[in-house]
C-alpha cells in the first residue's frame, strides 16, 4: 500500500540535510504510538529469509519534496506544504487500519542543531494499479526511483561499493537484492520460479544524478551511502513482483527512505521532485 502524505509546516521550517535517518525514526514513532507490536517488529526484527541472517523490514519512503534553499548542512523549507510518500507491503485488509495510524499526527524531524514540525493534513491511500489485475499476470511498467536508489557490490574489504546505472553491475546488482526480498516473503523456491521472466532495462542513465547521504550523522554509528535518481527502470514482471518493489522498495537501506519507487504515468505529470530555489 502507498499512503500520500500532505504536510504542514512554518514557512521557513529548517531541517537537516541529510534528514532521512529523523524522518524514518518520526514514522516509527507514529506507528508506535497506534501500534507498538507492528512499530517493534518492523524496528526490531522484520522478515527474515529462511537460513539467513539479513532481515527486510518491507516498508520505505520516498524523498519530502517542497521547495527549498540549501544552508550549509540544512535545509531552509520555502513552502507551508510538504509530500512524502509512505509504502507498506501489507495485505490489503490491513490498509484501513494503517492509514488510520497517520491521521491527525505529527512528525518531528530533528537533530542536534534543528528541529522541524509536521501536521498530517492529508493522508491519501493511492492504489498501486488503475484498474485491478488479476494475480499471476505478467505487466511491463515503467519505475522512477522518488528518493535515491542504493545499488551495492561487495569489494575486497568487505565494504559496498555503491554503483550507478553506467555500471555493468547495476542491474544484476538490483535483482538479485529484489529477489532476496521476495524470498523472505514467498520461499526461495517461489522467487526462483517468479523471477525466471523478469527483464530490466534502465531507461534515461544521462540524467541520472547521486546524492551522498549520511545516516545517524554525528553518532558511532554514522555511516555514508550513495544513492541514484533521475533515470528510469522499464520491467517486465509477474503483478505480485511488481507489487513488492512498489510498497518495499528495490535496493538497500529502503527502510531508510531509499530505493522507493513509483510508476511512471505518461498522461499526467505525477511526480513533482524537491526543488532548489537560488539566492
Amino acid at each position: 500500500m502507498k499512503l500520500h502524505l500532505t504536510l504542514n509546516q512554518a514557512q521557513g521550517s529548517i531541517i537537516p540535510i541529510n534528514y532521512q535517518y529523523p524522518l524514518a525514526s518520526g514514522i516509527y514513532k507514529i506507528i508506535a504510538q497506534g501500534n507498538a507490536d507492528y512499530a517493534s517488529f518492523l524496528h526490531e526484527h522484520a522478515y527474515k529469509k529462511e537460513g539467513s541472517l539479513k532481515a527486510f523490514k518491507l516498508f520505505t519512503f520516498s524523498d519530502l519534496r517542497s521547495p527549498f534553499q540549501i544552508q550549509g548542512d540544512r535545509l531552509l523549507l520555502c513552502s507551508k506544504e510538504s509530500i512524502v510518500d509512505v509504502c507498506f507491503h501489507i495485505p490489503d485488509a490491513a490498509t484501513h487500519f494503517v492509514r488510520g495510524l497517520f491521521v491527525d499526527q505529527v512528525i518531528e524531524i530533528a537533530d542536534r542543531k534543528s528541529k522541524a514540525r509536521f501536521d498530517i493534513a492529508q493522508v491519501e491511500v493511492v492504489p498501486l494499479w488503475d484498474e485491478p489485475l488479476a494475480a499471476r499476470t505478467s505487466k511491463q511498467v515503467l519505475l522512477r526511483p522518488l528518493s535515491p536508489m542504493v545499488i551495492g557490490r561487495k569489494n575486497v574489504r568487505g565494504y559496498s561499493d555503491y554503483l550507478s546505472p553506467h555500471d555493468s553491475d547495476f542491474i544484476a546488482g538490483l535483482i538479485f537484492s529484489w529477489k532476496e526480498k521476495y524470498a523472505t516473503v514467498y520461499g526461495s523456491a517461489q522467487a526462483e520460479a517468479d523471477f525466471a521472466s523478469l527483464s530490466v532495462r534502465v531507461i534515461g542513465k544521462e540524467n541520472t544524478r547521486s546524492r551522498l547521504i549520511t545516516i545517524k550523522e554525528g553518532s558511532p554509528e554514522e555511516t555514508k551511502v550513495r544513492g541514484f535518481l533521475g533515470f528510469s527502470l522499464e520491467v517486465q514482471a509477474l503483478v505480485e513482483v511488481l507489487e513488492l518493489a512498489l510498497n518495499a522498495g528495490i535496493g538497500m537501506n529502503c527502510s531508510m527512505g531509499f530505493g522507493c519507487v513509483g510508476l511512471v504515468r505518461l498522461e499526467e505529470n505525477y511526480y513533482i521532485y524537491s526543488h532548489r530555489i537560488e539566492e
